[in-house]
């Protein structure tokens, strides 16, 4: 993919997450846990469809049974396409998983079933949302393993930049989908337990907003390695002993070096900056955050990036002796 067009998609999952949060925010009824969208929302709309009549009722059941035969769907055109695999197999699992899930979801009663009364219905929702994903997310995994294991050096990176590239959409979803949502969370409660204290309220906003930053920074972080690493992919598959790659791999190794400094040092700042202001302040998350997903993920790009490195200046010494 060019960078420009991956930088849109993760614009366009950036607003998308926003709006869902301030969605659930606003209607909670609707948006009730990130992990139930869409299928809360198809569910939602189909038992009103349903609900409207004979001829509505019938429209339901056709999308209802179109969207939940989709996999199957493409486990044929798959078939018509190439050899089928084992793995191949769970797009008919994800077939009967959308037929159950979806039924649950266009119908309340059952999910009250599901999560013990009406109170839990996010959580039963979310984890009806979850089986789902699960499912795709194994397929998925599995036919890049096997992607992997059958493939060449040149595959192997093509495939490594499409991993990363989902990695990003992962971190954007982190920034702005799981932190904002907490930094919303954490306003609400903010209000709800400061009725009549308002006015006394900013200086503890300000640190909610810097409490998501903190949060956020490690994945965002991520972001910009995602894409030195990228870079570094591109020289590798026109050269990987050129100096343009090893340019690229100084490059990266420098960034990750930083990011984990900035990491580190953020959570500091952010704690010794709590301290100074506790007077005004309504809500104290003071915490040492070690964000290991991060950490490992930069430790593993820094790894690479000095590998790179070193194997060039293998090479120039094996030409020496030729």
């Amino acid at each position: 993919m060019e960078r420009k067009l991956i930088i849109m998609i993760l614009g366009i999952e950036a607003v998308a997450c926003v709006v869902f949060c301030v969605l659930q925010t606003s209607f909670t009824g609707a948006f009730t846990a990130a992990a139930a969208f869409p299928f809360e929302q198809i569910g939602t709309g189909l038992r009103s469809l349903s609900l409207s009549g004979g001829p509505g009722n019938a429209v339901a059941i056709v999308i209802y049974a179109a969207v939940c035969l989709l996999p199957a769907a493409a486990l044929l055109f798959l078939r018509k396409k190439r050899r089928l695999y084992a793995e191949d197999g769970l797009l008919a699992v994800l077939s009967v998983v959308l037929f159950a899930v979806l039924y649950i979801m266009i119908n309340p009663g059952l999910v009250n079933m599901l999560a013990d009364g009406a109170a839990g219905q996010p959580s039963g929702k979310a984890v009806l949302g979850t089986m789902v994903y699960s499912v795709l997310c194994g397929y998925l995994i599995l036919r890049v393993l096997r992607l992997f294991s059958s493939g060449g050096t040149e595959k192997l990176l093509r495939y490594m930049s499409v991993m990363l590239n989902l990695l990003n959409v992962l971190f954007v979803f982190l920034v702005f989908g799981a932190c904002f949502s907490g930094l919303l969370g954490s306003i609400t409660a903010l209000q709800a337990g400061n009725t009549g204290n308002e006015g006394l309220l900013g200086t503890t906003y300000v640190f909610l907003a810097l409490q998501f930053i903190v949060d956020a920074l490690p994945y965002a972080i991520d972001v910009l390695v995602v894409f030195a690493t990228l870079r570094l992919f591109d020289e590798m598959r026109a050269d990987r002993y050129s100096a343009g790659t090893v340019a690229a791999a100084g490059q990266a190794s420098r960034l990750c070096a930083k990011a984990l400094a900035v990491m580190v040092l953020a959570n500091i700042a952010f704690n010794l900056l709590q301290l100074l202001f506790a007077g005004s302040l309504f809500i104290i998350n003071s915490s040492v955050q070690i964000p290991l997903f991060s950490i490992a993920f930069v430790l593993a790009a820094l790894l690479f990036t000095r590998l790179v490195t070193e194997n060039k200046k293998l090479k120039d010494d094996n030409d020496l002796f030729v």
